[in-house]
């Protein structure tokens, strides 16, 4: 779906979605508790959808209310052998991975969009090395074997999705395990939400100098009922928004939250000079947008792992801006943006990426001209209801 974006002035009341971070793993300790759970949302995106259908895999039941509550009935028994959909989640792929293998599933995964090209070796190398056979690095792939515990040297630069993933499935086996971390942590707030959860569920694992050690053989046990906290990486965009010249009142976020796109009140700040996105690469693409009407020039550094995301997350945003006049340079692992120049019309493609079409959204409102995003329907991924919630600060948009 393309939609045509003109020039609109922003203000009012958004509600943000619930945080996917902290569902995705909620729904995962749930479908492993021992008694039912009710998980609180207030929206369902194709990614939680996604890691829906894989706890369902792995044979428990989920019934919606109409009040947003997602009760997760866990399985009596896991089952032997299963296939886990994982959609366009890397989250949900990363996560389920060593889970299904602690479990000792005999499971098939597959994915969709850019998942099969996506990374995973570092992962599966680390399952490899603890008792799991795994048929190759890319989806699909097959893993058979029953993980163990031990010691987990791992990098802590390439993805914190691996270490949650090890985090909820350590806990299953029957030894003492040990990650250790081989190089610095990137995106550690996210390992801090796993953390949280971990928790809520009764989980102990405990915080090392360079690593976390996990005792083995622990049961998930349930709260009964958990709120899912708003979400600070859709918030982002709001906020961005609001450095622009909007007036939008952001409701539904927990500002004491461990999500690291909080520090989108700290980084508008910094507009003008270098912001470090290494622990919320996330956030980059509104910024990049916000940045664009800063009078001076900042510097993003710490970004290299946008380019394995949905799409090449810094090349996409680069040719985005320049489409829409902007003076943008990119380098190897960031971005440098010359502000001051008003946005221009253009038609821009928003790369099957929910990040890069919401941030176009968003540029677009400030725009002299009309501007053409191409696939939007990409925001389906993370915020379904995005463009309502446009429409109701006062956006305008056709198609």
């Amino acid at each position: 779906m393309n939609r045509c974006i003109q020039q609109s002035k922003l203000q009012g009341t958004v509600l943000v979605p619930s945080s996917k971070s902290f569902a995705h793993r909620q729904l995962i300790a749930a479908a492993l508790s021992d008694k039912p759970t009710q998980i609180i949302v207030n929206t369902l995106s194709e990614d939680i959808f996604a890691t829906m259908d894989c706890v369902l895999s792995l044979g428990a039941d989920i019934t919606k209310t109409e009040e947003g509550i997602l009760c997760i009935q866990p399985a009596a028994a896991m089952p032997k052998k299963a296939h886990f959909s994982c959609k366009e989640s890397g989250s949900t792929l990363r996560f389920m991975l060593p889970v299904a293998a602690a479990l000792g599933i005999d499971a098939t995964f597959t994915g969709t969009g850019r998942l099969p090209e996506r990374p995973n070796a570092v992962l599966t190398e680390a399952l490899r090395q603890h008792n799991v056979q795994a048929d190759r690095d890319f989806l699909p792939l097959h893993l058979s074997g029953k993980l163990t515990g031990g010691l987990y040297e791992i990098a802590g630069n390439i993805s914190s999705q691996y270490i949650t993933g090890l985090l909820l499935a350590l806990p299953l086996c029957q030894q003492d395990s040990r990650i250790r971390f081989t190089t610095p942590v990137e995106s550690a707030d996210y390992i801090e939400i796993t953390l949280q959860v971990l928790s809520q569920f009764g989980i102990k694992a405990e915080k090392e100098v360079d690593g976390y050690s996990i005792p083995g053989n622990q049961a998930y046990r349930t709260p009964g009922v958990i709120i899912t906290e708003g979400d600070w990486s859709s918030a982002v965009f709001w906020h961005c928004a609001n450095q622009m010249g909007s007036r939008i009142q952001i409701d539904g976020l927990n500002p004491a939250s461990c999500q690291g796109d909080r520090r989108i009140v700290d980084q508008l700040l910094h507009l003008g000079g270098v912001i470090d996105v290494s622990q919320t690469p996330d956030s980059l693409p509104a910024l990049a947008v916000a940045a664009c009407m800063h009078p001076g020039t900042t510097h993003f550094v710490g970004a290299g792992r946008l380019r394995i995301k949905e799409s090449d997350r810094l090349s996409a945003i680069t040719f985005l801006l320049r489409e829409l006049g902007q003076d943008v340079t990119e380098e190897p692992d960031g971005l440098i943006v010359r502000g001051g120049t008003p946005f221009t019309a253009g038609t821009v493609d928003g790369c099957n990426d929910h990040r890069i079409v919401m941030a176009a959204a968003i540029a677009a409102c400030f725009a002299k001209e009309p501007v053409t995003i191409l696939g939007t329907q990409a925001v389906n991924k993370s915020y379904p209801r995005f463009f309502d919630d446009l429409i109701s600060l006062g956006g305008k948009i056709h198609g």
